[in-house]
């Protein structure tokens, strides 16, 4: 027999569509349920408003899940979410058509909160992000196997995180790479030895967009990691790419990437330069280089919400000095992963950057992740990617 979910009561009336509660709202329950437990929550007036994640140590202290009150969250609930992510990937998104890889569950997006799953072809890349994710993990491992048999599994959880939400986890440790393929360009991803899900597929249909756009160019990607845009570049004509991080192990991994997608069109191959992009562009300008077309893809920032002024001040000078090597008429993408910066002001920080760089700057474009990265309209700190297309005038 099923031991009954306990209750979690509610201090003040809840009338919002959004699934995190926060721990201020909420009565401390008389027996703790372990963070991550399945729990109802009630409200000031024990009308009932929903079932989900309960973690009483988290700042989010309860993630809705469910709100109707005759559906059960057990292994069979877990399956059905992740068996209609799936098949809004394939059957609608048709994403098969274009790659093996691709974001197979994402958060809330998605309906569980706290869980981002990623597919390379065979390996299917597991992260934890609240503690009820994690402590749920066996339904849904089984509910992954039963979409993708015979798959490998890497999974992990942030340190931050584990501190934050009071769990602790040990990664998946020594995962083979996967090969994947996206609009026919090669790529390996590798989880255990570069970024933590091995390969940014958010921006598969920025790097094909912009891709079309090189032909005969001189392309520059800035914090090019495993060299997504690199390599789609010189895959598509570009007449010379170079591609620049400070990190040593993921420049060896560009480097493969590269040498998968020999012989590129022309027979150029990628450049890459281990260094760090503010000194690097200070020199290049003063060496009077100029390119084509630049891309400036860095990491997030900051997780901070007290830390989104110094990361815009940050992103202000990165900026600035990347217009600064842009040829007058050429294109420059840039790129913003960190969820507390807003687009109006990722947008308006574009704006300073090129009245301080003297450039005027034409917006063709503003996007964000792939279509297999949803977000729901009451949630939108999920949607965290910021994509900018420029043409730089003069």
């Amino acid at each position: 027999m099923n031991a009954p979910i306990p209750t979690v009561r509610l201090k003040n009336a809840w009338k919002s569509s959004h699934p995190w509660i926060f721990q201020r709202l909420v009565e401390k329950p008389a027996q703790r349920p372990k963070p991550g437990s399945i729990v109802d929550v009630v409200g000031v007036d024990g009308e009932w408003i929903g079932r989900g994640f309960y973690n009483g140590h988290s700042r989010i202290a309860l993630r809705i899940l469910e709100t109707d009150p005759d559906v059960a969250i057990d292994a069979g609930w877990f399956a059905h979410r992740i068996a209609e992510a799936v098949a809004l990937r394939r059957e609608v998104l048709r994403l098969d058509d274009v790659s093996n890889a691709w974001r197979v569950f994402h958060s809330e997006g998605d309906g569980i909160s706290g869980l981002v799953v990623d597919r390379y072809d065979d390996l299917i890349v597991v992260g934890f992000f609240s503690a009820g994710a994690w402590r749920h993990r066996s339904e849904i491992f089984d509910a992954l196997r039963a979409q993708f048999p015979g798959c490998r599994f890497h999974s992990f959880a942030d340190e931050h995180v584990q501190k934050q939400e009071s769990f602790d986890y040990r990664d998946t440790q020594g995962t083979e790479p996967a090969i994947i393929t996206e609009h026919g360009i090669r790529f390996r991803a590798d989880p255990a030895g570069a970024h933590k899900t091995g390969f940014f597929a958010d921006q598969r249909e920025n790097r094909e967009w912009l891709s079309h756009r090189v032909q005969g160019k001189r392309v520059l990607d800035l914090c090019c990691n495993t060299g997504g845009f690199a390599v789609y570049a010189a895959a598509r004509g570009a007449s010379e790419v170079v591609g620049i991080d400070i990190d040593a192990d993921v420049i060896e991994i560009a480097k493969g990437n590269a040498k998968l997608n020999a012989p590129f069109a022309g027979g150029v191959r990628p450049r890459f330069v281990q260094a760090d992009i503010f000194p690097w562009l200070r020199d290049a300008a003063n060496n009077g280089e100029a390119f084509d077309v630049v891309v400036l893809d860095p990491a997030k920032m900051t997780r901070d919400r007290d830390q989104v002024i110094p990361a815009l001040k940050k992103y202000l000078d990165m900026n600035k000095l990347a217009l600064g090597v842009v040829r007058p008429g050429g294109l420059f993408a840039t790129f913003s992963c960190t969820g507390l910066v807003s687009e109006e002001q990722f947008l308006d920080m574009l704006r300073r950057a090129a009245f301080y760089a003297g450039r005027t700057v034409q917006v063709l474009k503003v996007a964000g992740a792939g279509p297999d990265h949803p977000f729901l309209a009451s949630v939108p700190e999920s949607r965290y990617l910021k994509a900018v297309f420029c043409r730089v005038v003069d």
